[in-house]
């Protein structure tokens, strides 16, 4: 089963998120770090966990556990490497999908943007999410949490009568 991960500490479209995993039956596991208490939308399908306030604690906790059948909401580039590592999905807040062919040049601009704030630099941060963001986000979930759900699918059906 897909489980759809939520870094929540500064999610924006956890309302989309649970309407998407709802309509479909997923499980979804949204994790803060506590440092802000984030309110219980009341699902039976969606799990608050909250984790340590140590720096990473939530996104080494989502790290640890996605699997490569499963989703994760994040704006964190290096959170959205590791869960590609392990083979899973991610995608951003505003419908970004993370891949193996951009996540490299990503992290790279991460990276200087620190060195440019380090250095004094102001660089700003990102733009508030829009209306074209949220809805670019809610196709990109959709489509990749049937994306994901795909080849789990295929391995069962492939199996003969005799292994099942």
């Amino acid at each position: 089963m897909t489980i759809l991960y939520v870094d929540a500490d500064a999610c924006p479209v956890r309302d989309e998120i649970y309407r998407v995993a709802t309509r479909l039956g997923l499980p979804v596991r949204v994790v803060s770090n506590g440092s802000r208490p984030l309110r219980s939308p009341g699902l039976p399908n969606v799990e608050m966990v909250v984790v340590s306030t140590g720096p990473d604690a939530a996104d080494d906790w989502i790290a640890e556990r996605i699997e490569s059948a499963d989703l994760c909401a994040t704006n964190d580039i290096p959170l959205a490497s590791r869960c590609l590592a392990r083979g899973a999905r991610a995608l951003a807040f505003n419908g970004r999908e993370w891949t193996p062919d951009n996540i490299g040049s990503a992290l790279a601009g991460r990276a200087l943007s620190q060195h440019l704030r380090e250095s004094g630099v102001v660089t700003g941060g990102p733009p508030p999410l829009s209306p074209a963001d949220r809805t670019s986000f809610l196709g990109a979930l959709d489509r990749l949490v049937h994306a994901a759900r795909r080849p789990r699918a295929k391995a069962i059906n492939l199996r003969s009568p005799d292994t099942q």
